[in-house]
């Protein structure tokens, strides 16, 4: 997808402010610093749209971009090892929770994990919950630039074995820093918002 127009909509603490125009959705989810910022800017060819930083647990909100006036991308807040109160994670997990199981605009669930290291604890309890509700799910392994090619496969094959992909699910090689699997990754999109060829 050739990105004209892409801005930043609103920072949405529950239903109420979530945006009402019925465009198909896209759900980023991942551990704490693991990149979603980084991968939104590098989608939409921008360098800082998605404020990217190096604290874990930022993203406090989910943080609505609209793309092109056709979709929106919304950056869930990490989960891991930010440093907040027991119950502030408390509270990001039920609206985390309350989006994921209710939102009917939303189309994919793009889990991004680290090429470098086996999925988390938390990788894989997230990959279960969004399973157990049949959310449709792709998992993006990012930092693909930062692990040698030659053992790209053995990277992919740990994080397959130890998040028990389900048939089907798509694993897609990702680097924010080079642009590896963009262009897979939009086709993966356009094909889940019935937007191919556009």
């Amino acid at each position: 997808m050739k990105v004209t127009k892409a801005e930043f909509v609103i920072s949405a603490v529950g239903p109420n402010q979530y945006p009402d125009d019925a465009l198909p959705e896209i759900a980023l989810a991942g551990r704490s610093n693991v990149g979603k910022s980084s991968l939104i800017n590098r989608m939409i060819g921008r360098k800082n749209l998605a404020r990217t930083s190096s604290t874990p647990g930022k993203t406090q909100h989910l943080n609505y971009y609209r793309i092109n006036d056709q979709l929106y991308f919304v950056d869930v807040p990490g989960y891991g090892y930010a440093k907040v109160s027991k119950s502030q994670r408390e509270a990001w997990g039920k609206m985390i929770e309350k989006y994921l199981m209710e939102r009917e605009t939303l189309k994919l669930v793009i889990l991004i994990v680290d090429l470098r290291h086996p999925p988390s604890k938390d990788d894989e309890l997230m990959y279960d919950w969004l399973k157990a509700y049949e959310l449709p799910v792709c998992v993006v392994a990012t930092k693909a630039d930062k692990v040698p090619k030659t053992r790209w496969p053995k990277h992919l094959k740990i994080i397959k074995e130890a998040l028990v992909l389900r048939a089907g699910d798509p694993v897609i090689l990702f680097s924010s820093e080079e642009g590896i699997g963009k262009d897979e990754l939009w086709g993966l999109i356009n094909k889940s918002t019935d937007m191919e060829g556009i």
